[in-house]
């Protein structure tokens, strides 16, 4: 489940300080919270791979970190995603370290993958 993204291009933030390291850097970021779900191997991380290959814009760093895994990696990335309550799967969108673009669990649950590439590759046009 890890490999489906880092064997395509995503870093894993593995700890608080990757985190808050990632998320100083200039430019904009993707984060993908994974999980075990079925929402996450059905729609989320298909949904992602499909809008990082398919977007003419994209992010300047694809970033991944697991629920019930890295638990401190999530627990830190969580507090950069406030207002938002815990989710995961989640995909962020960061520019400059600022939050600009969150699809919740709830966004993703019962949506195709397609949906969700369609709405990231908006955010990516917007953005990056």
């Amino acid at each position: 489940m890890k490999e489906e993204l880092t064997d395509n291009g995503f870093a894993e933030l593995l700890t608080p300080a990757q985190v808050d390291d990632q998320l100083r850097k200039e430019g904009t970021t993707l984060v993908m919270i994974n999980s075990v779900c079925g929402c996450s191997a059905g729609s989320a991380r298909p949904g992602v791979l499909m809008a990082v290959a398919n977007s003419e814009k994209a992010p300047d760093y694809l970033t991944t970190t697991f629920a019930g895994f890295d638990i401190d990696a999530v627990k830190k990335m969580r507090e950069h995603l406030l207002p938002y309550p815990p989710s995961s799967p989640a995909i962020a969108l960061f520019k400059n370290g600022e939050l600009v673009h969150m699809i919740e669990r709830h966004q993703i649950e019962g949506r195709s993958a397609q949906m969700i590439a369609h709405n990231l590759i908006a955010a990516f046009n917007a953005y990056c």
